[in-house]
């Protein structure tokens, strides 16, 4: 059960980077860390859209940077954590959020599809993780936060490529939170179901299509997702980040039409 806010929102000049922070999860995730006195670096492929994102941030009173950053790129991904760490000096939270979605049956899936879905989910991670911990350990602390999902632990047809990153995400935060320990490097996956956002959309029609049905047939999948929580609060995000001292190391967390349910 979380605490009050009050107890667990420690966030004042911690220092975020958000990849995938331009839209849906990631920029909701984002707000949440500057409304509790963070700093975030919003992290996408989309120039535009990440420097609109942090021009907003910080036309409403917060303190943001747009990052240029493909994560399967490694010179990419270290040059943009350069950049971060000249601007403020220090990295304490990387939320690796990146991702895309990818569906067809495996006897149809192009190979060159699940490479790219495995390299953005999974090599991202990886590369993310590895510039981060550069600047982490020297401070002794550090918290790292992967974007799960339902399917880390669960399947569902159609998603040979998705199902198999998510499931990768458990075992590199698990190799994570012993590697970080005796650093004070924490390492957690936030693990939600459907939300509302333009990647779940985007899958409505592509599912309908490959299981040869309409989408209006398709109503029953729709309506659920309409039905779970439409704003992805991010208080996950805060409550394994706002602690003093690190008392949250690896745990999975399902985030299900609101509820929580934590898994050690």
């Amino acid at each position: 059960q979380f605490q009050p806010k009050e107890t667990y929102m420690k966030l004042e000049d911690s220092v975020a980077v958000i990849t995938g922070a331009a839209g849906g999860i990631g920029k909701t995730i984002a707000d949440n860390f500057i409304k509790n006195g963070g700093k975030v670096a919003v992290c996408d492929l989309k120039k535009d859209a990440a420097e609109e994102a942090a021009e907003q941030i910080s036309k409403a009173g917060g303190e943001a940077i747009a990052i240029d950053m493909d994560v399967t790129d490694e010179d990419a991904v270290n040059k943009g954590f350069t950049k971060i760490n000249d601007k403020w000096g220090r990295i304490d939270t990387l939320v690796s959020n990146a991702g895309i979605q990818i569906i067809h049956p495996i006897e149809d899936f192009p190979f060159d599809e699940w490479k790219k879905m495995l390299a953005i989910h999974l090599d991202g991670a990886f590369l993310t993780t590895k510039a981060a911990v550069k600047y982490m350990y020297p401070q002794k602390s550090g918290c790292l936060i992967y974007m799960g999902s339902v399917h880390s632990h669960e399947a569902s047809p159609l998603k040979t490529a998705y199902v198999t990153a998510k499931h990768g995400l458990i075992g590199l935060s698990k190799v994570m939170a012993k590697e970080g320990a005796k650093h004070g490097v924490r390492s957690n996956v936030i693990c939600p179901g459907f939300v509302k956002t333009p990647l779940v959309e985007k899958q409505i029609p592509e599912q309908a299509r490959d299981l040869g049905i309409s989408e209006a047939s398709n109503g029953d999948y729709k309506a659920h997702i309409l039905r779970v929580k439409k704003d992805f609060k991010g208080d996950q995000e805060m409550h394994t980040t706002g602690f003093h001292k690190h008392m949250v190391d690896f745990q999975m967390y399902y985030v299900l039409n609101g509820w929580v349910k934590f898994i050690y």
